[in-house]
């Protein structure tokens, strides 16, 4: 078994062409360090729904130049399969480590392989790749980006010719073809061959960006922005400036992209102390909101003023954003559909049935989201909204950035703020609270277990409230495919729980609705509604054993 596993890495280490990882790779095998070496190939690094994504390292369950080849060879194999020889593949990447290291190969294996390459001039935000792969009539694309992930991962997103995210089957097609690969060195990989764009994308991107506003709006809110030391600053300060907003304050420590992330234990503005420097900015600056971006800018948080938060300055959840950003549309007179993930509140429903405009549910992530027929807008409630589904299939934190700031002018214009709209939704509709149970874990199994001992033993009550049905979603239902996942319904609650997708995460997803008799009540209604929330987290984590 030793022997054996030596071998796999000194086979590894034969063709590894980086290095780096070479030389990691080299003094564990000098060192016959045999648990790292099992922790490197005790498997493969999976490809999924969600592309790659996983810690840098040597070894096959790890983030490296040998993977990404692989990948970029399945993807083109699986390519030409469909009839595709000789189409244009578009390649993005963020400022992580390695990030550009992995869209040269990429370039590489598909100029290789007779398919046509172009690589985006500079780390950029993930939505202009999103928007440049139909904008270039290009027949897939990939994204070199780990997203909010910490700081020595790196990922492997894969689009198709219509600018979304891949789905089933096509994922198990690709990953069969990956792992139909043979050695690296029948990988043909020239030394050029591909495009490197120009600026020519970005300007068609921000061009586009000013669609998603009013001729005529106000633009007047004044904003602190952070990028989260990602490779948001330059694009969403231009956006801005073309569609005449002020200039954004830039949280200074974090505006430059740094792939070590130095200021922030995680790089995701949900994570606790992320925000911390963009609220000690617009104490400084008193701005109308505060504007971050995770490091891809695919996401987009937002913070108002509030006397009664610790710093001066709260947090809007997704979900609080996602209704904001509904409602502004309603206003505006939109038609199309309304689209959210199941893990997403039940509000949008209610405020799209109010309008009269279509909606649906679908399957966690903007690659659900993003094709659903007629889409106008569509969002879900980790941060992501897609508010120009013609121009960009996916999440996209600069344009949701732009209406946000949009929305807080007008109703800056009337003497109102965000945080009132979210009261008037709450007496219309109904408080619509949620929030999120979230276990990261560093042994996988617990995440199993977790699921097992639910779907064993489901819980018939939680927080007092009666549960009136359980689904497992892994059986599909009559309006969504099969995924790793369980959704209660309570009186006047819902809960879903299920394993991320990117991340070593379990997470449960809460919702209290409460009927709002009138404004003055509302303050009330909303204790407790955290009460409720609070004893549904306990009684959940009991349930699961976690």
């Amino acid at each position: 078994m030793q022997q054996d596993l030596i071998a796999r890495a000194r086979t590894w280490l034969a063709e590894d062409p980086d290095p780096e990882t070479r030389e990691e790779l080299a003094g564990l095998i000098d060192a016959a360090d045999l648990g790292a070496l099992e922790d490197r190939f005790a498997g493969t690094l999976q490809f999924g729904t969600a592309g790659l994504r996983g810690e840098i390292g040597a070894g096959p369950m790890r983030m490296n130049r040998s993977v990404v080849i692989r990948a970029a060879a399945g993807l083109a194999a699986y390519l030409k399969a469909r009839g595709e020889s000789g189409g244009l593949v578009v390649i993005g990447y963020d400022a992580r480590y390695k990030s550009a290291d992995f869209a040269r190969d990429t370039a590489a294996v598909m100029t290789g392989a007779g398919l046509r390459a172009a690589v985006l001039p500079r780390p950029l935000p993930t939505p202009v790749l999103a928007y440049a792969i139909r904008h270039l009539g290009a027949v897939a694309g990939v994204e070199v980006t780990a997203s909010h992930n910490p700081p020595r991962d790196n990922g492997y997103k894969v689009y198709l010719g219509d600018g979304s995210q891949i789905v089933p089957p096509a994922d198990a097609e690709i990953a069969a073809e990956i792992a139909a690969v043979g050695p690296l060195d029948g990988v043909p990989r020239p030394e050029s061959g591909w495009e490197t764009l120009g600026d020519e994308v970005l300007d068609a991107y921000l061009a586009r960006t000013d669609a998603v506003l009013s001729p005529g709006s106000p633009r007047t809110a004044r904003t602190v922005y952070t990028a989260m030391h990602g490779v948001g600053t330059s694009v969403l300060t231009a956006a801005f400036a073309r569609a005449g907003f002020p200039a954004p304050v830039l949280v200074a420590e974090q505006a430059d992209p740094d792939p070590a992330f130095p200021t922030v234990a995680f790089p995701n503005p949900e994570e606790p102390g992320a925000m911390d420097l963009a609220f000690a900015t617009a104490r400084r600056a008193a701005p109308d909101l505060v504007i971050a971006n995770d490091p891809d800018a695919d996401r987009c948080a937002v913070a108002v003023p509030d006397e009664s938060a610790p710093a001066g300055w709260r947090m809007l959840r997704g979900d609080e954003v996602g209704a904001l950003l509904a409602a502004h549309l309603v206003s505006r007179g939109v038609t199309g559909v309304f689209a959210e993930s199941i893990v997403s509140s039940s509000l949008l429903g209610r405020i799209a049935e109010k309008a009269g405009v279509g909606h649906e549910e679908t399957l966690t992530g903007f690659k659900w989201i993003a094709r659903v027929e007629g889409l106008r807008y569509g969002y879900e409630e980790a941060l992501g909204y897609c508010v120009d589904p013609e121009g960009v299939r996916d999440k996209d934190g600069i344009t949701a950035a732009l209406l946000v700031a949009e929305l807080a002018s007008v109703l800056k214009e009337r003497g109102r703020t965000l945080l009132d709209l979210l009261d008037d939704l709450a007496v219309e509709h109904g408080l619509h609270a949620t929030d999120q149970l979230s276990v990261r874990v560093e042994d996988l199994t617990v995440i199993a277990d977790a699921m097992r001992r639910l779907r064993d033993k489901p819980p018939t009550s939680l927080a007092g409230l009666t549960v009136i049905s359980t689904e497992d979603l892994s059986r599909g239902t009559e309006l969504l495919p099969p995924t790793d996942g369980l959704r209660y319904h309570l009186t006047g609650a819902r809960v879903i729980v299920r394993p991320s997708g990117t991340e070593p995460k379990l997470k449960c997803y809460l919702e209290v609705v409460l009927p709002v008799p009138a404004l003055e009540s509302l303050a009330t209604t909303r204790a407790e509604a955290a009460t409720l929330l609070s004893t549904l987290k306990q009684d959940l984590a009991t349930a699961a054993g976690i």
